[in-house]
């Protein structure tokens, strides 16, 4: 069985029965993690353990924690700093900076590694104009150039433990002020101001080696009437043949408010793939999920499980080995210290 174009969530921090159906449904290429899955480190290294169980090749797992206040796991996990930070500290000591943005990238996905995670949605390439409250602390920092050498360091950290990294939310969610989780965000740029600007951290980062980038629900009309992740100009057009990026593009959530002007469950769905995305993200409503599995039709791409196929996280320590580690043990003194 392939990697269907889907990626769904979970209700609880075990797999009910039909839950267990649908992830084995072959339009399922994923699962993302919340929150309200997490209840210990054994509990999650339990359901990941059973989740990669039930297909082959395993299907991806995936989470947001990137630190701050977007962190899903806490309790035994690392409390990550928000990645503005490290921009607040590259300002003051530029080395230090970067050092300390490779062993948070190495922290983070050592730490999800440890419990089966395969990657976390990280980076955030955004830029931090204090514009944009749902990026906000998120954001690495307000040049885009500084955003760069930042995430690249966290990418290295990244790989170094196994994990990919993913860059957010193409071409920049950072200078609009609306949330699209609740509204739909517009900017009215033209093209030219978007390159000069949100777009030179994605440049860069493609340019390093980034595996994977997730669009931004926001509109930008100067270059399409269709928001990022829906829009085959921003995605097969500017993304895969002006910066020649060939990893995997995911949608952001389709049930968020800036994805529902699209239209009905299955045609965002439909849309966001045909636009140019690998694998669609459908969280935080069962029956959409539902909806779209069950109208969705036949949807595999050979191309896009040659990309999908390589996210997997590679060997990793358990838990415990991993926090009997001497690297870990000083990172995490490292950064406490620094920026917590």
């Amino acid at each position: 069985m392939s990697l269907g174009p889907l990626m769904i969530d979970l209700e609880g921090c075990t797999i009910s029965d039909a839950e267990r159906k649908l992830l084995q449904h072959p339009l399922v290429g994923g699962v993302i993690l919340f929150t309200r899955n997490y209840e210990s480190v054994q509990q999650i290294n339990d359901l990941t353990t059973e989740i990669h169980a039930l297909r082959q090749p395993q299907l991806l797992i995936a989470v947001d924690h990137e630190g701050g206040r977007v962190q899903r796991f806490k309790g035994d996990f690392f409390h990550l700093p928000a990645c503005t930070k490290l921009g607040e500290i590259y300002d003051q000591n530029n080395k230090q900076a970067i050092d300390l943005a490779e062993q948070m990238g190495w922290l983070l996905a050592a730490e999800l590694r440890a419990v089966g995670i395969d990657f976390s949605f990280a980076p955030v390439l955004d830029l931090g104009r204090n514009i944009s409250t749902v990026i906000g602390d998120r954001a690495l920092h307000s040049d885009p150039e500084i955003i760069s050498e930042l995430a690249h360091a966290m990418m290295i950290g990244m790989r170094k433990a196994g994990m990919i990294a993913v860059g957010k939310h193409f071409p920049g969610h950072g200078s609009v002020v609306a949330d699209s989780h609740i509204s739909v965000p517009v900017d009215d740029r033209r093209l030219v101001d978007i390159e000069f600007e949100d777009l030179i951290p994605f440049e860069r980062m493609i340019n390093y080696g980034l595996a994977a980038i997730m669009p931004a629900h926001v509109i930008y009309p100067k270059i399409d009437t269709q928001p990022a992740g829906f829009s085959s100009r921003w995605l097969q057009g500017i993304l895969r043949k002006k910066y020649g990026f060939q990893g995997v593009i995911f949608s952001d959530d389709i049930c968020m408010a800036g994805a529902v002007i699209i239209g009905d469950p299955v045609t965002r769905a439909r849309l966001a793939l045909q636009a140019g995305c690998d694998m669609v993200l459908i969280c935080n409503d069962r029956d959409v999920a539902i909806e779209v599995i069950d109208n969705l039709g036949g949807h595999i791409s050979p191309t896009s499980q040659v990309r999908l196929i390589r996210l997997h996280g590679k060997p990793a320590l358990n838990w415990q080995d991993l926090h009997a580690d001497q690297k870990w043990q000083q990172i995490q003194k490292n950064l406490t210290s620094c920026l917590v």
